[in-house]
């Protein structure tokens, strides 16, 4: 888990240089692109590897897995030598990538198997603290990997270039191989029952009998469809929380595009942050207040940090009457929002208009979100993002009972990626065209179809094995 953020964390800042540098006629656009392959990679690659984990051993898929992504990070590493098409060699690689990391449903489904439900909670936890480790790791990496500067150093004779752009993957596919080794020396397959007794084989089809008359119980097929919705709105509202962070703050107090990606930074910084010790803190809590309860809560704590967001008040965000060549102006695609993160970089904006474009007509007549709001608003969805993410799938696994999981943890996995990728594409929109006022009112509406569903299915999430006694108590 951690290796898989760290794959998609460790270049996304510096994705759109590398892609002018190796092609000048990729735009905004393909940057979209290229962001969203990796999802997407990931969203069609989960349930395949979670099939294949249910009928052999989950070292197989594993391996195969990250042996994917270590071949595409090199692949990164060389787009730079073909003489045409170069972007779409980035595209590929960034697409397999994200196919390897399909993986997370075979983790996922294996920490389920080897897991009683008494230590579900808190393995799922840990696994979510080393996943969010990654997301803040990544950046930091890249940033250090800067210090190599774009010409770096070239190997002649493999024609490999290691330079600021390339050494985040090189070590990312580094990384990969010393997790393989570690797999095939160190993994060794374990399954117990929900009480925590050992079983005696790994794979479903090769169950005892008995074993497999318990497993071949009806799953609650409402329970499962509702908490895979239940993640998907979940990771949407987080992804588009990450996406319009910097043009909101742009326009509500006229940062220039560098204060905006340096303060930006230190607030999704401090939320990584305040995710892992969420993630710590669910451990204890889920053991007194059960993990229905906390996801009931974390959502309610989610929907009142965006109605904190909602524009109140007489006083309005200063009016950018310049034109500025679409450079601050929160933008209708995934990629050109995304642009603007390595521009600051290497232009001073500091002299620019800055401010609320006068093309967005909202801006002329919705109040201003003050800072505070914005900032309170961060900590409550930093709390309820967490605890949400690891009780929807302890939950799950808990639903879907001793047998394997690797199929159903993969369509889990897959709605969150489409998720991630649903999530910018709808804030951008909404946002640009409607303002903060109907982007957040209509994420407030989502939280409350969310936390009606998690009503009118809480009686149904409980573990198949308590399900089974009830039913054979009645």
């Amino acid at each position: 888990m951690f290796l898989s953020s760290i794959g998609f964390s460790i270049v996304i800042m510096s994705i759109w240089p590398y892609l002018q540098k190796i092609d000048q006629t990729a735009d905004a656009s393909f940057l979209g692109w290229v962001i969203a392959s990796f999802s997407i990679g990931q969203m069609v690659a989960s349930p395949l590897f979670g099939l294949w984990s249910n009928h052999r051993p989950r070292k197989e898929p594993l391996i195969v897995s990250i042996f994917i992504s270590v071949a595409a990070n090199c692949l990164y590493s060389y787009v730079h030598v073909p003489a045409s098409h170069n972007k779409y060699y980035m595209l590929a690689a960034r697409g397999l990538v994200g196919f390897g990391a399909g993986n997370v449903a075979v983790v996922r489904s294996y920490i389920a198997g080897a897991t009683s439900l008494q230590e579900r909670t808190s393995s799922m936890a840990n696994t979510s603290t080393c996943q969010a480790l990654g997301f803040i790791l990544g950046p930091v990496f890249q940033t250090c990997f800067a210090l190599i500067g774009e010409k770096g150093v070239t190997w002649d004779v493999i024609k490999l270039q290691v330079n600021m752009y390339t050494a985040p993957v090189l070590l990312s596919a580094f990384l990969g191989v010393v997790n393989i080794i570690l797999i095939i020396t160190v993994l060794r397959e374990h399954r117990v029952e929900d009480s925590g007794r050992q079983c005696k084989n790994i794979n479903f089809e090769e169950a005892r009998t008995d074993e497999v008359q318990v497993s071949q119980g009806n799953i609650d097929h409402v329970a499962v469809v509702a908490t895979n919705v239940l993640f998907f709105v979940i990771l949407f509202i987080f992804a588009l929380f990450e996406t319009i962070l910097t043009p909101l703050t742009m326009d509500m107090y006229a940062w220039t595009q560098e204060q905006a990606v340096l303060y930006n930074g230190i607030i999704l910084a401090a939320l990584g942050v305040e995710a892992v010790v969420i993630f710590m803190g669910v451990k204890l809590l889920s053991k007194k207040v059960g993990e229905r309860a906390l996801l009931l809560g974390g959502l309610i704590v989610v929907w009142v940090g965006f109605f904190i967001l909602l524009p109140w008040g007489s006083q309005f965000p200063k009016i950018q009457w310049e034109d500025l060549h679409n450079n601050s102006i929160p933008n209708t695609t995934f990629g050109e929002i995304v642009v603007g993160f390595w521009k600051s970089a290497k232009e001073d904006h500091n002299d620019g208009p800055v401010g609320c474009p006068i093309e967005q007509a909202w801006c002329l007549y919705t109040p201003v979100i003050h800072l505070a709001q914005l900032l309170t608003a961060g900590v409550l969805i930093g709390i309820g993002y967490p605890a949400c993410n690891v009780m929807s799938y302890t939950l799950y696994s808990k639903i879907l009972g001793p047998k394997p999981q690797g199929v159903y943890m993969g369509w889990l996995t897959a709605s969150g990626s489409g998720a991630r990728i649903l999530g910018p594409v709808f804030i951008s929109h909404v946002y640009t065209y409607l303002g903060p006022r109907w982007a957040f009112s209509l994420v407030c509406g989502m939280v409350v179809l969310a936390i009606s569903l998690l009503g009118a299915v809480y009686k149904r999430l409980i573990p198949f094995s308590v399900r089974c006694e009830r039913s054979q108590g009645d």
